[in-house]
C-alpha cells in the first residue's frame, strides 16, 4: 500500500488552482509541493495546512491504493 495525492491535483483542478497557487495560500515549501507531485512521505502538518487553506478533509486531498495486483 501507498499513499496516493491524486485527489489533491484534481481538487486543485476543481477550484482553478495550480501548484504554485497552493504554495502560496498554504504557505508550504517548494520542497514540500516537489515531495506531493513525487508521492513522497510528507509531514502531519503540511497536510493540515493544506487542508486549512482548501477547507475540506484529509480523505479530500489523499488516499491508500494498492501497488500489488490482487492475486486470485
Amino acid at each position: 500500500m501507498r499513499i496516493s495525492y491524486n485527489k489533491l491535483w484534481k481538487l486543485l483542478i476543481d477550484k482553478h488552482m495550480n501548484k504554485q497557487d497552493l504554495k502560496k495560500v498554504s504557505g508550504i515549501s517548494s520542497a514540500s509541493v516537489a515531495k506531493l507531485g513525487k508521492g513522497d512521505n510528507i509531514t502531519t502538518d503540511v497536510l493540515i495546512r493544506i487542508c486549512t487553506a482548501l477547507k475540506c478533509d484529509i480523505a479530500d486531498i489523499m488516499e491508500l491504493v494498492n501497488d500489488t495486483p490482487d492475486k486470485d
